[in-house]
């Protein structure tokens, strides 16, 4: 009797389970089903009537050049088919091939070759002529030869991230004994320091990562995928804080919270110079040498203040060498990685997607530091102190005036 009694309470159970399931699955159904009728019936199109222009807008991807001329690679953002009529490069005509065919569909991507002499170091403009009359320009400001993927490719490009991302990070990093030798009031001043440096670095990722999603293709809505993607990178750092702070310390590792600070404004700062390598990558691959050297020199300037923002935590700890050397490769080395990325698979969705996680690790730093110096007290007078507020505005003043050379 009792085990029929169980027998039935089990089935009860997966009846009610099985449900639930049912009750979850029927609205996706319905929509899914209203979305397949929208699809088939088509009622925007009966609205439009015959002869209504399509919408057309189409966007140059990359551009490269090459011995045999110039290839771009152009995307449909629009939701009717589009057919390239002809091309253009400097309001000439001229003959082109389309792979896989002239005609996009929404979303579609062709890759055009063009048969034309470009100069070293000219001025370019490639145009885009749809069958009803559309034009679509981009221009290459100084031509210079894609670089092609090869080892001299990965060589130049792992130097020119070791150049702006590892050397900078890494002189940087020795402000240590600097720092080892001050008392609480010039500790308090260099991690308020710090945060302004990261403040300013949140800011520049912010606006260079809403920048990016303003030139991103409108249907991949690029504004919403650089904070989704913010947001993502923000809530995960914290979990990887959570797992660093609960692991048990191994032999000559600290497992202090200066520590796990440090590991943490190093992964952020990382992120954010992968985003600096891609564009140093980009610039050259798309065509842009002069923009591509600026970067070069600006943000070799700007990371050297990098270094002394993943050691700020530090101050007060015994760090061996070899951890130095771990915390300088988490910071400095993903521009190479980056520049490689951006040389040889550009897309501004990537560079949307990379400037947020930046973006957001960054962020999470600045509260994670900003918990570390207030302690208990309050905020506001915590950084009301001349100590704090002038470390604050120092940090900014620093990343600003270094800014100006990437300017």
């Amino acid at each position: 009797m009792a085990r029929d009694a169980a027998v039935s309470s089990a089935e009860r159970h997966e009846v009610r389970g099985l449900m639930v399931w049912v009750l979850a699955a029927l609205p996706l159904a319905l929509l899914g089903a209203l979305l397949g009728l929208l699809l088939w019936s088509g009622p925007a199109d009966a609205l439009r009537g015959e002869g209504f222009p399509p919408v057309e807008a189409l966007t140059f991807q990359r551009v490269e050049l090459g011995p045999e001329g110039i290839t771009a690679t152009v995307l449909n953002d629009g939701p009717d088919p589009v057919t390239i009529a002809q091309v253009q490069v400097d309001d000439a005509f001229w003959g082109f091939s389309a792979e896989p065919d002239t005609t996009l569909p929404h979303l579609g991507r062709t890759t055009l070759t063009i048969p034309y002499p470009w100069v070293q170091g000219d001025t370019h403009v490639v145009r885009v002529v749809t069958a009803t009359g559309i034009t679509v320009d981009h221009t290459v400001a100084v031509a210079t030869e894609t670089p092609r993927a090869d080892g001299r490719f990965f060589g130049v490009f792992a130097l020119i991230g070791l150049y702006v991302g590892v050397i900078p990070v890494a002189i940087g990093l020795l402000w240590l004994p600097l720092l080892s030798r001050t008392g609480r009031t010039g500790l308090d001043f260099m991690l308020a320091l710090t945060v302004g440096l990261l403040l300013f670095l949140f800011i520049e990722a912010g606006h260079d990562g809403l920048g990016a999603a303003a030139l991103a293709p409108s249907s991949f809505q690029g504004v919403a995928l650089f904070v989704f993607g913010a947001l993502a990178a923000f809530i995960g750092l914290e979990m990887v804080g959570g797992w660093l702070r609960g692991r048990r310390p191994t032999s000559g590792e600290p497992a202090s919270r200066g520590w796990v600070l440090a590991v943490m404004v190093a992964t952020g700062i990382g992120l954010h110079n992968f985003g600096e390598g891609l564009a140093i990558g980009a610039a050259f691959s798309l065509g842009e040498a002069a923009l591509g050297t600026v970067l070069i020199v600006g943000f070799t300037l700007h990371n050297t203040t990098e270094g002394l923002a993943i050691v700020a935590p530090l101050a007060h700890e015994r760090v061996r060498l070899g951890q130095l050397v771990r915390l300088g490769a988490l910071g400095g080395g993903p521009t190479i990685l980056g520049a490689w990325i951006g040389g040889l698979v550009y897309s501004p969705i990537w560079a949307v997607l990379c400037l947020a996680l930046g973006a957001g690790a960054i962020a999470q730093v600045i509260v994670q530091l900003s918990r570390q110096m207030v302690g208990t007290g309050s905020v506001a007078g915590y950084m009301a102190t001349p100590t704090v507020a002038s470390g604050l505005f120092a940090g900014v003043a620093v990343m600003y005036v270094t800014g100006l050379i990437v300017g």
